[in-house]
């Protein structure tokens, strides 16, 4: 018990410290996307106006824009500018010191950015808990850090990177290839078949019949992810809490008239959520818990 405490404790505070960069990672990470998508679409207006590229020496180049990636710039208050020095960026501790505010402006920071390093870090913990000082521990948290952001990334902006659900869905399979999950690994390609498989046909059958989208293709790589994780046993479970969860939310949201425009609710945190407790409690698990609420 004691090296299972011990090897939590060192999990935890490295979960606090990734938990810090998941935080620049859900700020940053669609302001990266929607830089190259701005990009290729001025790179392909340019390339396909050849008259005012033959007439104007300098259109066929875009002007260098300054460096913005997961690493540079250094992290400012949004409001005042003020550089972030390194004292003031210690997951919880400087939030606690700075009492919620920015040291120069005084300006209110977002109790998020704690919460997602406290979040991270609980995880962190159950991980080191529950698998000890091994690969396994490692890979269970490198799983739990993709889905929080992809939770935060989606939930914010609708949006499930690939640059996060490829690797992931990669990172299974080749998980259960190496015999670091207990999912086979034929469970764990079929896993990922039919997760996306599954949500591309309910997607289509919807599209089709009112004209409208009711998901992404991100949910499709999520949900696939997340089959290839925990096999094509798990994907039932993981879908039905997944729905029922967000049911109730958007029911909530609409009772609360707190729904986004277009009345719609993201439904990548809700996999996320469901790929949680099947990783905490096992899918047999929740698949009888969602059963015995809905009392069948």
């Amino acid at each position: 018990m004691p090296s299972d405490l011990a090897s939590g404790a060192l999990f935890g505070i490295l979960g606090l410290l990734i938990g810090s960069f998941l935080n620049v990672v859900i700020h940053r990470l669609p302001q990266m996307m929607e830089r190259q998508w701005a990009t290729e679409i001025e790179q392909y207006s340019l390339e396909s106006d050849a008259s005012s590229m033959r007439s104007d020496a300098g259109a066929n180049s875009i002007a260098p824009q300054e460096a913005f990636n997961l690493w540079t710039p250094r992290s400012r208050c949004p409001s005042c500018g003020n550089e972030v020095r390194w004292y003031e960026n210690i997951p919880v501790l400087s939030y606690m010191f700075l009492r919620g505010r920015c040291s120069a402006c005084k300006c209110r920071i977002s109790p998020r950015y704690p919460l997602v390093e406290l979040l991270t870090g609980s995880i962190f913990y159950f991980c080191g808990i529950q698998w000890g000082l091994t690969m396994p521990a490692a890979i269970w948290c490198a799983f739990s850090a993709a889905l929080v952001a992809l939770a935060f990334i989606d939930w914010d902006t609708t949006l499930l990177p690939d640059d996060i659900t490829l690797p992931l869905l990669w990172g299974g399979l080749l998980a259960a290839a190496l015999g670091y999950l207990s999912v086979p690994l034929f469970s764990s390609v079929m896993g990922a078949v039919g997760g996306y498989l599954s949500l591309w046909t309910v997607y289509w059958a919807f599209k089709l019949t009112t004209g409208k989208e009711g998901m992404g293709y991100g949910d499709f790589k999520l949900f696939a992810a997340l089959g290839a994780w925990f096999g094509w046993q798990a994907l039932i479970p993981i879908i039905l809490i997944a729905s029922v969860i967000g049911a109730l939310v958007g029911i909530g949201m609409k009772l609360n008239k707190s729904l986004r425009e277009g009345a719609y609710v993201p439904f990548g945190p809700f996999l996320v959520g469901a790929g949680f407790a099947a990783m905490f409690f096992g899918s047999d698990q929740i698949l009888r818990t969602v059963l015995g609420v809905l009392g069948l």
